[in-house]
């Protein structure tokens, strides 16, 4: 029978640690690689354009995400308010960038939430867009896991990811889901605002497969591993070639991959000419034919 990894740290009294060096992290936020140093306050909101308490814009049951997450009642899917990115074709962007103020919650009321979605039958509690959050979310999750909590506890994330942050994650996530947005810095730098992100999308990669490795799946039901999307653009500006180069020659072939087709110019994307229209055949044809003569088979 599988066991949430979170669950052992709980019984041995770690989590309440990581709980704790998490928070100091927080303020000043030092939570992605922006390292922005805000004390994240009305007055002080940082990159990502959030105070510190947790705001969730909806919960839910989600029967879009990749079948190994939905199976057959749903994935527990928490939608958490704001961004570390700040990509101009966003499809979210009405929750990422402020349009949606969500809801505020407590730690405790976080935590019942998760509980309630597990109630619900969902396979797993699927966090988007944790980053910025995590501090209060693991807090949240300790408090679940004392009152029955037993979901895998999916990462699901811009791939902009800290990798001291995450080593404090270990044992906390079971399932990490992180795009991998751009292979070139100057599309990274002129559609999301973050120039480093291939370096850092990259060192993220590789410390959430050493932490769970390739994605596991029982009973049709992923239970442990890593989860990657890409997401094609129009004319493949996010360079996806060297990042399929990149996990299969220093990830794994067995990697799950899901090669996204579903680009729409959304956001503000129209200010682009090159982003202004849908992807076409030809596009995401060459993405999944190059993925296939690289051995890689799984996802997509």
């Amino acid at each position: 029978m599988f066991t949430p990894s979170y669950l052992v740290l709980h019984e041995r009294g770690e989590l309440i640690n990581r709980v704790e060096a998490l928070a100091e992290y927080s303020r000043p936020c030092r939570l992605c690689p922006h390292a922005c140093g805000a004390e994240r306050t009305k007055e002080s909101l940082g990159v990502c354009g959030c105070e510190l308490q947790i705001r969730v814009s909806g919960a839910f049951a989600h029967f879009g995400e990749e079948p190994p997450l939905v199976g057959r009642l749903g994935s527990g899917t928490i939608f958490f308010c704001g961004c570390n990115l700040r990509c101009c074709f966003c499809q979210n962007w009405d929750i990422s960038h402020g349009a949606d103020p969500g809801h505020a919650l407590t730690d405790e009321e976080l935590a019942r939430l998760m509980i309630e979605l597990q109630l619900a039958g969902c396979h797993n509690i699927n966090l988007v867009t944790p980053t910025h959050y995590i501090h209060s979310i693991v807090a949240a999750v300790e408090l679940a896991a004392a009152q029955g909590l037993s979901l895998p506890l999916v990462y699901n994330c811009g791939g902009y990811e800290s990798t001291d942050v995450l080593k404090l994650l270990e044992g906390v996530v079971d399932i990490y889901m992180p795009d991998t947005k751009y292979s070139d810095e100057e599309a990274a730098s002129k559609y999301s605002d973050a120039r480093n992100y291939p370096e850092v999308n990259r060192k993220a990669l590789l410390e959430m497969h050493n932490q769970v490795g390739t994605l596991q799946i029982q009973n049709g039901i992923a239970t442990r591993g890593l989860l990657i999307r890409h997401l094609v653009l129009p004319h493949n500006l996010s360079g996806p070639f060297k990042t399929l180069d990149f996990i299969a020659h220093r990830l794994s072939k067995d990697s799950y991959v899901n090669i996204m087709a579903q680009y729409r110019p959304c956001y503000m994307a129209e200010k682009y000419s090159e982003l202004s229209k849908k992807i076409t055949f030809s596009d995401y044809s060459q993405v999944t034919e190059y993925a296939r003569k690289l051995g890689l088979k799984r996802g997509f």
